[in-house]
């Protein structure tokens, strides 16, 4: 106990001489170029010397918040708002908006407001964290009632350890294990079950990073198409993931309207116009002010993983486990503690069913990739008189498997859209009667036509793949 207690007191000893090297002139004018980073320390070892300096505490508090360190800079921040440092008003009020303590955050504001009445410059400031503040409020009374079923922080450089995908839900890998000789980043890259097609992050920092796809062609990939601009906005756009239907894109991005950080998204392919749809932000507590990235989900085993650095260390990040909702449904409260704590993620035990057991998903969730086993029958396909298959590896045509496995997505999708379509039947003929609905309904009528057309085409092609390679020859 006592060589531990020597130790403590040697490191503490140790940090305020190395800190001493720079004074507290040379810290306050770093923090005023917003160097946070080098004042940090020195700011450090002052508020062991002096711990009750209003100044102190809000020089010490700011460094802390810009440096990411959000929970740290609380206590010293509302110590120097409560000795009447007006900076402290705006940083406290913007930390309690990103813990969702809104009616808190609006008290700082109010502060910073009378005390900076005169300053344009700092209310036009002002103004925008409360709109951010605002956003964020709306965004927390809509949360999606999402149960997590697991949470476990990883490094950041090793997060895809944790996506146990099966191999009918495709690859994941950075991007540079792919790309032989590309510098080594956090991007990934995403590789579908028959691997022939890619989607990954190109670009850089400065100028932030776009969508891109890539097709096999014979041994190698090639055809690199940028994907549109619905999807590639201005800041970043990375971490792609397809579902199995080959259409619904999740990625996320950094551009508006983005909380903070990465975002994540969620579009579609629509055949109608050959492009995808305009992308939809999805609901908190998939988002935050914070970093939310690479949302996979695997519908073999009915469960999926998005990634969150909010309130972790600088080199880490937490990996949630979740169950995807079939529809999105919103919490339904009015307890706006409880819908904070729900959007925060405050606790995973909150998000569970009442006597649910999710011990058998939690280990399912865990286990390690393996190959699906097609020794049953996934569908009937008749190629002609002298052969029916049941499972994709009995096509010895790779292009026709390739046909036919984009067909069984265009069915998938097909499947979604007729279950829609029929809950808007049932609303219009419920009475609910409008020109949205009315319209609605047309345009999933001739989308499910579009669909049908494109999958009978898809599957003739892959007969006539199939019967001309092996039973005419």
């Amino acid at each position: 106990m006592k060589i531990n207690r020597f130790f403590s007191i040697y490191i503490l000893l140790f940090f305020c001489l190395c800190a001493k090297g720079q004074t507290l002139d040379e810290a306050k004018s770093w923090y005023l170029e917003g160097r946070y980073v080098e004042a940090l320390p020195v700011f450090q070892a002052e508020y062991l010397n002096n711990p009750n300096n209003p100044s102190v505490n809000q020089w010490l508090g700011a460094s802390l918040y810009e440096t990411g360190r959000i929970t740290e800079a609380q206590k010293y921040l509302e110590f120097a708002s409560g000795r009447k440092i007006v900076d402290a008003y705006l940083y406290l009020g913007n930390l309690y908006a990103l813990l969702y303590r809104f009616e808190d955050a609006e008290k700082e504001f109010k502060k910073y407001q009378q005390a900076k009445r005169r300053d344009r410059e700092a209310l036009d400031v002002l103004e925008k964290k409360r709109a951010n503040a605002e956003n964020l409020q709306r965004a927390v009374n809509r949360a999606e009632d999402l149960q997590i079923i697991d949470s476990l922080v990883v490094l950041k450089s090793d997060f895809l350890s944790a996506y146990n995908l099966s191999a009918s839900s495709g690859s994941l890998m950075p991007v540079q294990e792919f790309f032989s000789g590309r510098p080594g980043t956090d991007q990934t890259l995403y590789m579908n079950e028959r691997q022939d097609k890619i989607y990954y992050s190109d670009g850089d920092a400065a100028s932030g990073t776009d969508l891109y796809t890539m097709d096999k062609l014979l041994d190698t990939f090639g055809n690199e198409k940028k994907l549109p601009s619905a999807i590639n906005k201005e800041g970043s756009q990375a971490f792609p993931f397809v579902l199995s239907d080959g259409m619904t894109l999740y990625f996320a991005s950094t551009g508006e309207p983005s909380f903070g950080g990465y975002d994540l998204f969620v579009t579609r392919y629509n055949l109608n116009s050959d492009s995808y749809l305009n992308p939809n932000q999805l609901n908190m507590p998939f988002n935050s002010p914070f970093n939310d990235y690479m949302l996979a989900i695997d519908e073999e085993k009915g469960i999926g993983w998005f990634a969150s650095d909010r309130f972790q260390p600088a080199d880490s990040v937490c990996i949630y486990t979740f169950i995807p909702n079939p529809q999105v449904q919103l919490i339904e409260g009015e307890d706006a503690d409880y819908m904070a704590r729900r959007a925060r993620i405050s606790s995973i035990a909150d998000t569970w069913k009442e006597g649910a057991d999710y011990g058998p998903l939690r280990s399912l969730a865990q286990q390690r990739r393996v190959s699906r086993e097609e020794t049953t029958g996934d569908f009937t396909f008749v190629i002609n008189d002298l052969a029916t298959y049941h499972t994709l590896s009995e096509f010895r045509n790779d292009h026709a498997r390739s046909l036919f496995s984009q067909a069984l997505g265009f069915e998938k999708q097909l499947q979604a859209i007729k279950e829609e379509l029929t809950q808007k039947r049932d609303q219009y003929a419920g009475g609910a009667v409008n020109d949205t609905l009315a319209a609605s309904i047309l345009r999933l009528e001739k989308e499910s036509e579009s669909l049908f057309r494109e999958m009978e085409r898809l599957r003739i092609q892959a007969r006539n793949e199939e019967i001309r390679t092996q039973f005419n020859q």
